[in-house]
């Protein structure tokens, strides 16, 4: 697959999405699918709450076009990722508008989680260890469950989840890509992925206009995870299994503490709370776009050390993706800026 098909796939999933986030934001207004102001939320007014579809829509539409563009995204395991992420959608979209308890939201993350396995997304070796036998299904569903959650912990603050899931999304595609063997349709889903979520920060940014919701987390964790899973960890090389970990560090290190800090207090781990890495910052005194500038920064100094691990290829890869995302993000904000002063 040529590079500029994973161009041409990160510039048409951001069209889609520049189209479908006002649109999903006038309809959950008028639906009354918004999110409402509490003690434990930093935003003051109802805002839309199901960013998520127009997350999920422009990816599965981007690939619609670059089937009629004759890009056809043939790939192995690529049924696993699709169908597994769609189902996490849904899975936080009823959620987004029910709200289920934590109890059977977990168990369905284990069973799309497990269709995911058996449909090949898995984890086989560790290192030190080699070939993990029966213990590769616990493995493969605690990295999913847990990275597809931990992307819903840190959606605290305007533009965080996003921004996070951007700066991953283009360092597992640039890895998948530059780290032998090449998995270059895989690499194809990050950077549509990262498109899409470019089109949905514009509107998300503080003062956002919409949240991604449970089905925009759910949906882009799962994607995370199975890009890592697929993408990075394919030998039981100690280098490539400290990858994953470095790149999706700071929602890693989120869902870990708050976790241990619930259980420690005799909560539940799944019981919400404002005392994320983020609020902590905020109560600090640090505005919305302060703290999400640190953590971004955080996040990318995590790649930046999983990229020099790997060597002159993907740095130099990772240098310009990066460099690009960042003039994008920065230019959004410009812009949303300049248009707010105007009016």
């Amino acid at each position: 697959m040529k590079m500029s098909a994973h161009i041409l796939g990160s510039v048409i999933a951001y069209i889609f999405g520049m189209f479908l986030v006002p649109m999903v934001i006038d309809f959950s207004r008028k639906e009354g699918l918004v999110d409402v102001p509490n003690e434990r939320k930093i935003h003051t007014k109802p805002i839309s709450r199901i960013g998520g579809v127009a997350i999920f829509s422009s990816v599965m539409l981007t690939f619609l076009s670059l089937i009629l563009l004759s890009y056809y995204p043939y790939g192995s395991l690529l049924s696993g990722v699709l169908l597994g992420s769609s189902l996490m959608f849904l899975l936080g979209l009823v959620d987004d508008i029910y709200n289920l308890d934590a109890k059977t939201k977990l168990f369905l993350q284990i069973a799309i989680a497990t269709l995911a396995y058996l449909l090949g997304i898995s984890i086989h070796t560790l290192p030190f260890v080699g070939e993990i036998g029966v213990f590769s299904y616990p493995v493969t569903i605690l990295w999913i469950v847990g990275i597809s959650n931990a992307l819903n912990f840190i959606d605290g603050v305007d533009g965080l989840a996003g921004t996070i899931t951007t700066l991953a999304a283009i360092t597992l595609s640039v890895i998948a890509i530059t780290v032998p063997p090449a998995n270059p349709i895989i690499a194809l889903v990050g950077f549509i992925l990262a498109g899409s979520m470019l089109a949905f920060l514009t509107y998300n940014y503080n003062p956002a206009r919409i949240f991604m919701g449970d089905s925009g987390a759910l949906f882009s964790g799962f994607l995370l995870a199975a890009i890592s899973i697929v993408g990075i960890m394919k030998t039981a090389t100690l280098t490539i299994f400290v990858i994953a970990p470095l790149v999706l560090a700071v929602p890693i290190l989120d869902i870990t503490f708050s976790s241990l800090r619930r259980i420690a207090k005799g909560k539940s781990p799944f019981v919400a709370d404002s005392e994320h890495i983020h609020h902590k910052l905020i109560h600090a005194g640090f505005s919305q776009k302060s703290t999400v500038g640190i953590l971004a920064s955080v996040a990318i100094v995590f790649s930046s050390v999983a990229a020099l691990i790997l060597g002159n290829q993907t740095i130099r890869y990772f240098i310009i993706a990066i460099v690009i995302i960042v003039s994008i993000m920065i230019l959004m904000n410009l812009l949303k800026y300049y248009l707010g002063a105007k009016k």
